[in-house]
C-alpha cells in the first residue's frame, strides 16, 4: 500500500483507458510525478514542470491523517483541477462498504462486492473500471457519507477512510490491474466544477482524511470515529438530558407553553430546555419555514420579552435555548432580499424554493448575525444554540475563481463562524442540525457539542438510523428524540426511549397529556440512561445485529453491544415479526446489573441491559 497525489494541471493530456469523461485521475502530471523523499510522516514529489507535492502522512496509535500540499515552485500561475486529500494505490480487495443517507433514512450501510459493480480487471489489465460517489453543495452528508470501508474477505483485513470536507466532496475507487487505487478530496473541475489557481511562490492544502485498518468494519469505524476531536462544551460533558419542545408546540413555542414545560421538568434532571423554532413569528399562523431569517422575538408568543423567557427557564434549573437557521432566510423575511450579503450565481441570488443563502464570506453577514443572532444569545441567557440548516446551495456560487471554489470557501468562512461564536460564547453549547443528519460529517462535528441524528423524530425506524451512526460519527454527540405521545402504550413508550439510548437522550412530545404510569416510564428512562452515560461516551461498539433491510416497514430485529472495559451496554429491538430475538447468545456469561424495558416477546419493543463481565 503505498500514498502518493491525484493531480491534474490545466493543460495536461488526459488518462486513456476510456475513463475520460469519468475521472481525471493519471493525468500527465500525475504519471510524471518523480519522488524525491519518502518518511514514516512524508512523501515528497516533484512535478516536470518543477512544483513540490508533499503528501502528509502522519501514523498515530489507531489512524494515519493524510493531506496532500501543492506548492507552486515555477514562475507561473497553476490552475489545479484535481488534487487528492488521499490517495492510496497497491490495495487488495474485493468489497466495499459506503455508509448511504438521505433525509430521515442517515446512515443504511450499502455492502458491495466488487465483481456485482463490474470491477474485475479486464482480461488484458486495460479500460479502468471505476466507481466514483460524492456529492455537490452545502449539504456533505447527502446519498452518501464522505466515507470508503474496503475489504479483504480472505484474509479479514478492512481498509477505511473519512474525509474531513463539509462541502462538495468526491472518492473514486479505481481498478486496470489485480490492486485497486482509492482517492478522494475536493471534487474535481468534471465532478464538481472545482479548480483553483496556485500563483508562483504560493501553496494549497487540501482537506485532510482520516485513514483506518483493523479485522472488522466496526473496529475500523471506532477507530474513525474516535479520530475526531470535538469541542464539547464543559457544561455538556456528562451527556445530560436534553428536552426540544418542537414535537410539543410544532412551530409555536410561547411564553405560556415554556412555562408549562418547565414546570413538568423541574427536578427531573432534564438539563436543558430548548426553544425550537417558530419563536419570531409576527403573528399566531405565520409559516415560521418562510419567515426565518430576520431573527426579531415575537411579541405575540413573547409580549414582554424573551428575556422573561429564559430567565423562568432558569429558574426552574434548566439551561435555556434556542433554534437558529443563520445561514439561511426563508421567503417573507426582510433579509431575503438583502442581496448584498446573499450568496448568487451567475449574477442570480441562489435561490431554492423558499430559501437563500447567508455569502459567509461577506463582512456584512457576520455583522449581521453578530447582531442578530449573538447578541440576542448573550443579552438574554442563552446556553444552548440549535443550528439547522434547510437546504443545499448546490454546486457552485460566484465569488472565486471556481463554482466548486466558490462553495468551498463559503462553508470554510461557515465553519469559522461556528468558532467565532464559541470564542464569544465558551460556555455555549452548540447544536449541528441540517434537516436532521445532513451535516453528520467529521470537520462540523469537531466544532460542536451535539447533533441532531435524524428527522425521523416518531418513525419505526429510529433505532435502525441510531445504530448506523455509530459508524460514523461519536455516540456521545448522536442526539435521539424520544418523542412520547399520550397514545403511546408502555410498549412503545420503550420502545421510544430505549432507542435514544444509542446516543444522546432528547425529550419532547405530549408530556402535559401523558398519564402518571406513562410519565413515570420517561422518568424511570433518565436515571438509567445517566448509568450508562459512560458506556455511551467512551466505549466501543462491537456488534450491531439485525435482519431489517425495509426501512419504511422494517421486520426482525436488531441488537447493539457497546463494551466498555468489564461493563456492558446491549439495546435490543424488535420490529414486525421479531419477537423473541437471540438475545441470550449475549447475555451468556454475563451478570446483569440492571435493564430497562419490555420483555421483547412482542413486535415493536425495546430493551436496554446493562452487563458486567466479571467473574
Amino acid at each position: 500500500m503505498e500514498y502518493y497525489a491525484e493531480i491534474r494541471l490545466r493543460g495536461d493530456e488526459y488518462n486513456d483507458g476510456y475513463g475520460n469523461g469519468m475521472t481525471l485521475s493519471g493525468s500527465e502530471t500525475t504519471r510524471g510525478e518523480v519522488l524525491l523523499s519518502s518518511s514514516e510522516s512524508e512523501s515528497v514529489f516533484e512535478t516536470k514542470k518543477g512544483h513540490r507535492i508533499t503528501v502528509l502522512h502522519e501514523k498515530t496509535k489507531d489512524v494515519t491523517i493524510v493531506q496532500t500540499v501543492f506548492e507552486n515552485c515555477t514562475k507561473e500561475d497553476a490552475v489545479v483541477e484535481l488534487l487528492s486529500s488521499f490517495a492510496i494505490r497497491g490495495i487488495t480487495a474485493d468489497r466495499m462498504h459506503r455508509a448511504t443517507s438521505f433525509w430521515s433514512a442517515e446512515g443504511k450501510l450499502l455492502s458491495q462486492d466488487l465483481i456485482d459493480l463490474n470491477m474485475e480487471r479486464s482480461w488484458a489489465n486495460h479500460g479502468f473500471r471505476i466507481e466514483k460517489f460524492g456529492q455537490n453543495g452545502s449539504m456533505p452528508v447527502r446519498k452518501y457519507f464522505p466515507f470508503l470501508i474496503l475489504e479483504d474477505s480472505k484474509t479479514q483485513h478492512f481498509l477505511g477512510v473519512q474525509l474531513y470536507l463539509a462541502s462538495s466532496w468526491q472518492i473514486e475507487v479505481l481498478r486496470n490491474r489485480d490492486e485497486i487505487t482509492i482517492h478522494g478530496g475536493i471534487p474535481d473541475r468534471d465532478y464538481g466544477q472545482w479548480y483553483k489557481t496556485i500563483h508562483p511562490d504560493e501553496s494549497f492544502t487540501t482537506p485532510k482524511a482520516v485513514i483506518a485498518e483493523g479485522d472488522s468494519i466496526l473496529d475500523v469505524c471506532d477507530k474513525l470515529v474516535k479520530a475526531q476531536s470535538p469541542r464539547i462544551a464543559e457544561v455538556d460533558q456528562d451527556l445530560p438530558v436534553i428536552f426540544n419542545e418542537y414535537c410539543t408546540t410544532w412551530g409555536s413555542p410561547s411564553y405560556e407553553n415554556l412555562e408549562k414545560i418547565a414546570k413538568k421538568l423541574d427536578g427531573t434532571g432534564v438539563r436543558y430546555l430548548v426553544i425550537d423554532c417558530g419563536w419570531y413569528k409576527g403573528t399566531e399562523d405565520e409559516n415560521w419555514f418562510v419567515t426565518a431569517g430576520d431573527w426579531k422575538p415575537s411579541q405575540v408568543l413573547f409580549p414582554k420579552g424573551i428575556r422573561q423567557a429564559t430567565d423562568m427557564i432558569r429558574s426552574h434549573g434548566l439551561i435555556p435555548g434556542i433554534w437558529f437557521e443563520f445561514e439561511n432566510c426563508g421567503k417573507e423575511s426582510e433579509a431575503f432580499q438583502k442581496t448584498d450579503m446573499l450568496q448568487k450565481r451567475d449574477g442570480f441570488p441562489v435561490t431554492v424554493g423558499t430559501r437563500r443563502f447567508l455569502d459567509m464570506r461577506k463582512k456584512e453577514a457576520w455583522e449581521y448575525l453578530d447582531e442578530k443572532m449573538l447578541k440576542l444569545l448573550k443579552e438574554n441567557g442563552f446556553g444552548y444554540l440549535k443550528v439547522d440548516y434547510n437546504e443545499n446551495m448546490g454546486a457552485g456560487v460566484d465569488g472565486d475563481e471556481s463554482y466548486g471554489e466558490g462553495v468551498r470557501q463559503s462553508v470554510l468562512k461557515s465553519q469559522e463562524y461556528f468558532r467565532h461564536l464559541a470564542e464569544e460564547m465558551p460556555e455555549l453549547v452548540i447544536e449541528n442540525c441540517a434537516s436532521g443528519g445532513h451535516r453528520l460529517e467529521p470537520s462540523m462535528m469537531e466544532l460542536v457539542s451535539q447533533a441532531s441524528f435524524s428527522d425521523a423524530h416518531e418513525c419505526t425506524t429510529i433505532p435502525l438510523i441510531a445504530a448506523n451512526l455509530h459508524r460514523v460519527i461519536r455516540p456521545e454527540q448522536s442526539q435521539i428524540w424520544a418523542v412520547l405521545r399520550e397514545k403511546d402504550d408502555a410498549d412503545r413508550l420503550y420502545y421510544t426511549l430505549t432507542a435514544a439510548f444509542l446516543g444522546r437522550l432528547c425529550l419532547s412530545g405530549d408530556i402535559f397529556a401523558l398519564s402518571d404510569e406513562q410519565w413515570n416510564i420517561a422518568l424511570a428512562a433518565i436515571p438509567f440512561y445517566m448509568k450508562i452515560s459512560g458506556i455511551i461516551r467512551d466505549g466501543k461498539t462491537v456488534a450491531i445485529e439485525t435482519n431489517a433491510n425495509d426501512y419504511t416497514k422494517p421486520t426482525g430485529y436488531q441488537i447493539v453491544r457497546r463494551v466498555l472495559g468489564n461493563e456492558e451496554l446491549l439495546i435490543v429491538h424488535t420490529f414486525e415479526g421479531g419477537n423473541n430475538p437471540p438475545v441470550e447468545r449475549f447475555l451468556e456469561g454475563k451478570t446483569v446489573l440492571d435493564s430497562f424495558g419490555s420483555s421483547l416477546e412482542k413486535d415493536f419493543q425495546g430493551k436496554a441491559y446493562l452487563l458486567s463481565s466479571r467473574a
